[in-house]
């Protein structure tokens, strides 16, 4: 088969589609042959060497994708040759083929085409267990996303809203914040021209966001908590901002905050199962019924990975970049 190596870290030019040996399916895993995979940010660190896969997983990158099950392999039920599914992975989705843990299978939703479905593992796992199922995220508080025209944003918007929550996003242009409003987001600001402090305090009468997704990390700790409202969680899932920073512990124990920050690749496979689980329970129908869709950016050759690369991290795009095995 056919899957994008990186030989060298580098540039997007590092991306390279190269014949490579066919996985076989473990036990309880399945063969995917794969239609399409989604950039994460994770991908363009791991070309850029800043991010290996856990051990044990694909040398290639793509953390998720769509696609057929081509094979089964030992002890696994439920699933039949030739099913199509979407799936959370750790590694291996740039490719013709992925062997994937049969817990991390999702079934196609209905209403969404094969091709679009690779856009909603990573987003979907990642806010569902932060947003609901850590930050526990309830109707009538307020979310504050970071990013809000990002897959994991455009996500974000869509869920909170389905629960009865009021959104606060980020973003850095007035068509990004356009885009995010037609998604359902309330509250817009532009964190190139606003201060997210004083525009929270404002939109809640003082009250601040009950939760806060953010991929920032160090650079937004400190306003943040002051952003937090009385028994407010941040959930951390990103540094794009450092790693680093002061934390006044004594604002924190003020307002009786909460702060967690957790990564998803290198779970182990008993969380990874249930936070799938848990997507397939509460997500899915939410996409069945129209309420919630993948946002894609556009679609481009899997064997341009570089291409698609350079869009992510030119930052221009809304949703989505996904990457289409032709």
């Amino acid at each position: 088969m056919h899957a994008i190596t990186i030989p060298e870290p580098g540039g997007p030019e590092a991306l390279v589609w190269d014949e490579v040996p066919d996985p076989v399916p473990g036990e309880g895993e399945v063969l995917v042959e794969v239609v399409a995979s989604a950039v994460n940010r994770a991908d363009v660190l791991q070309r850029q060497g800043f991010y290996n896969p856990p051990p044990g997983a694909s040398p290639y990158p793509g953390l998720e994708c769509s696609g057929r099950i081509a094979a089964l392999g030992p002890g696994v039920s439920g699933w039949a040759v030739g099913d199509e599914v979407c799936a959370l992975l750790a590694g291996g989705g740039y490719a013709e083929n992925v062997a994937v843990p049969s817990g991390q299978l999702l079934p196609v939703p209905e209403g969404v085409d094969l091709v679009r479905a690779a856009a909603l593992p990573e987003v979907a796992c990642t806010v569902w267990s932060n947003v609901f199922m850590i930050s526990h995220l309830r109707p009538g508080e307020t979310l504050l996303v970071h990013g809000g025209s990002s897959g994991i944003g455009t996500m974000a918007i869509q869920l909170a809203k389905a629960v009865g929550a009021t959104v606060a996003v980020t973003a850095g242009s007035k068509e990004k914040l356009e885009r995010c409003a037609e998604l359902g987001a309330d509250i817009l600001i532009n964190y190139r021209e606003q201060d997210f402090v004083a525009e929270i305090e404002q939109a809640t009468d003082g009250a601040g966001a009950d939760v806060i997704l953010d991929n920032m990390g160090a650079k937004y700790l400190d306003r943040n908590v002051r952003s937090l409202a009385v028994n407010g969680r941040l959930a951390i899932i990103g540094m794009q901002g450092g790693v680093k920073a002061e934390l006044n512990i004594g604002l924190l124990l003020g307002k009786r905050a909460a702060i967690s920050a957790t990564s998803l690749r290198a779970r182990p496979l008993g969380e990874k199962a249930s936070i799938v689980a848990a997507v397939r329970e509460h997500v899915w129908p939410l996409l069945a019924a129209g309420h919630v869709r993948p946002v894609v950016d556009r679609e481009l050759p899997m064997s341009d990975a570089g291409a698609a690369h350079r869009v992510v991290e030119e930052s221009g795009h809304v949703g989505k970049v996904l990457l289409v095995v032709r």
